[in-house]
């Protein structure tokens, strides 16, 4: 379930003219940004964008580039985008730092359905002038790289036909590989790379119950491995996986903003209400007060919007 929750009905016009008001002149009124934008989806939020462009001849994002700073305009700046528009920024941050940022290409290799991660690779070639595969490519190499380029160039099934004979076999090759630290390579990145999340999910609830233990319980030696692991976290259960990146994000010295921001941006209209659930689950904590907490500012208030505060 989406935390957002937008208003049914708004006029993009009336939008446009109040934050126009609020980052003209000296200042900027934060709280009346936060207030309109924080609150819109996607479609309305495209529509004000629109709606600005066609009053003022300028560009609301450029503009508010210009006006905002720090974390916050990096939050804003993301949540106003697209989803693909966004996607394909992340994955571009990211693949100029890959070997530290990339759990965010897994990410949107494993969790985008087929059908988004097809609108993703279009939108950035239109927009970067060459294939997402193709800059992933260019920026990793050996059997990490083939796995990453595998992961965003694929076009999963998205049906729910399901193999079980299938599942044991590619399960046990897994297990030789994640347990003990052996096997086929190439063979795994097929495995993770082809087959559809409804088939790799079987595949992970036959490695439990063959081998007794859930497969993304393991530790990850090298980069290989821990892309790995992260496909195989996404895949199983990506709420799972997101909720602990907050826990993880929250527990460092200085939390790490970015990936707060972008849990927070794609998962605000589709799923955050369960990863705030689960965060309380896990921690007795809720993510509301964790966030008031380790952050401050214009930022902290955004981030309480899109939690639906």
């Amino acid at each position: 379930m989406a935390t957002l929750i937008a208003p049914t009905h708004h006029s993009p016009q009336q939008d446009a003219e109040a934050l126009r008001k609020a980052v003209k002149g000296w200042g900027t009124d934060e709280e009346a940004v936060i207030a309109i934008l924080g609150r819109r989806n996607v479609s309305q939020r495209q529509q004000i964008r629109k709606a600005y462009e066609e009053l003022y001849s300028e560009d609301l994002i450029k503009r508010l580039e210009s006006e905002l700073s720090g974390h916050f305009e990096k939050a804003m700046y993301r949540w106003i985008l697209e989803p693909e528009e966004r996607y394909c920024l992340l994955a571009n941050v990211a693949m100029k730092n890959c070997n530290k940022d990339f759990h965010v290409i897994v990410e949107i290799g494993c969790v985008l359905q087929p059908h988004e991660l097809l609108a993703v690779r279009r939108a950035y070639h239109n927009r970067y002038k060459h294939s997402l595969g193709e800059h992933v490519a260019s920026h990793t190499n050996g059997y990490f790289g083939q796995l990453l380029v595998g992961l965003v160039s694929s076009y999963r099934y998205g049906g729910d036909e399901i193999n079980e004979r299938l599942a044991k076999t590619e399960a046990d090759i897994l297990h030789e590989f994640v347990k003990e630290k052996k096997g086929n390579r190439e063979e795994v990145i097929r495995i993770l790379t082809t087959r559809s999340k409804t088939q790799l999910v079987a595949t992970f609830n036959r490695y439990r119950e063959e081998h007794g233990t859930s497969i993304s319980k393991n530790e990850a030696s090298d980069e290989f491995h821990k892309a790995v692991n992260v496909a195989i976290r996404c895949i199983y259960d990506h709420k799972k996986y997101y909720e602990k990146l907050l826990r993880n994000a929250m527990k460092r010295i200085g939390s790490d903003e970015d990936g707060i921001t972008r849990v927070f941006v794609t998962r605000a209209e589709k799923d955050l209400k369960h990863i705030k659930d689960l965060y309380y689950k896990k921690n007795s904590v809720h993510l509301e007060d964790a966030i008031s907490k380790e952050i401050s500012g214009d930022y902290k208030r955004l981030l309480l919007t899109l939690l639906g505060k």
